[in-house]
């Protein structure tokens, strides 16, 4: 997989003067768009737009400072309609407008080309194992809430205790298949993951009965599921484990990510420092090139 994310790279910078759609650059990848922009954002820590967006305006930036083309000329070559519009992008990335940093030669920022490689130290291993799941229902309690990358995620924190011990009690009977008891659900996530991004967070059951009143349901289809685990201090333990899942596991094994909700069991200890985690991530096999 790193190997073709390395010619998605060569391919953006082939086209930085053209359009760059991201479902032809996950074709010519033999993957997925959902999974490439997944990969991408985990693997560079940003959406795989923002990284186009920034790269050519970071091209842009030497064609102002050359002074061979017009500010015009130059929105229009990097895909903008208007030097307005160029502009106000152009100063985003580099803190001052083009006409100014073409006057006075002022110091741009730069958005380095990436290439991707695999480290492999052989210090741990990763327990997974994968699980055809035909279609079943989350029920739960369901609130929109924003995407933490590190730290404890306050939104979640303050709904959950805001939720009723009676209500968790009536949601564990419900349990009924796995994964068992009560679940956090994340749903109905833009596949670039950017930190502050909205979704939908069910804590819920697995359950094959009806839902009580004033509870969501979420109807998930068949499919296949990687399940791993994890023991460690929480969060970090947990927050570790999605990012391993996407640096090393992904790259590793042919399958890729497909669009539905991810799933955490997660049991903490008595003094809730540390967590017995179990992640469960839709998944598919990599076609075969």
């Amino acid at each position: 997989m790193l190997e073709r994310l390395n010619q998605v790279m060569e391919d953006i910078e082939r086209r930085l003067d053209g359009s760059i759609d991201a479902g032809e650059l996950a074709r010519a990848a033999a993957t997925s768009e959902y999974h490439l922009r997944r990969m991408f954002s985990a693997l560079a820590g940003m959406p795989l737009s923002e990284y186009i967006r920034r790269r050519r305006l970071t091209v842009a930036g030497a064609e102002v400072l050359a002074g061979e083309r017009t500010l015009l000329e130059i929105a229009v070559r990097y895909g903008y309609g208007s030097g307005e519009a160029f502009a106000r992008a152009f100063r985003g990335v580099h803190g001052v407008g083009p006409g100014e940093a073409r006057r006075t030669g002022a110091a741009l920022s730069s958005q380095p080309r990436m290439s991707f490689r695999l480290v492999v130290d052989g210090s741990s291993s990763m327990r997974y194992r994968l699980v055809h799941k035909p279609e079943f229902t989350v029920v739960g309690a369901k609130a929109r809430v924003p995407l933490v990358h590190s730290g404890p995620n306050r939104a979640i924190i303050d709904f959950v205790r805001g939720i009723g011990r009676q209500v968790g009690e009536t949601l564990e009977k419900l349990s009924d298949q796995e994964p068992h008891g009560i679940l956090a659900v994340c749903d109905d996530l833009d596949p670039s993951r950017t930190e502050g991004a909205e979704l939908d967070y069910y804590h819920g059951v697995v359950t094959s009965a009806a839902a009580p009143q004033g509870m969501a349901t979420l109807p998930v289809p068949a499919g296949t599921w990687a399940v791993f685990t994890t023991s460690g201090p929480a969060p970090e333990a947990i927050q570790a484990l999605w990012r391993d899942v996407f640096t090393e596991w992904f790259p590793s094994n042919p399958y890729r990510s497909r669009p539905g909700p991810e799933i955490l069991r997660l049991r903490m200890s008595a003094d809730g420092k540390a967590a017995d985690a179990e992640l469960w991530l839709p998944v598919e096999q990599q076609p075969v090139q």
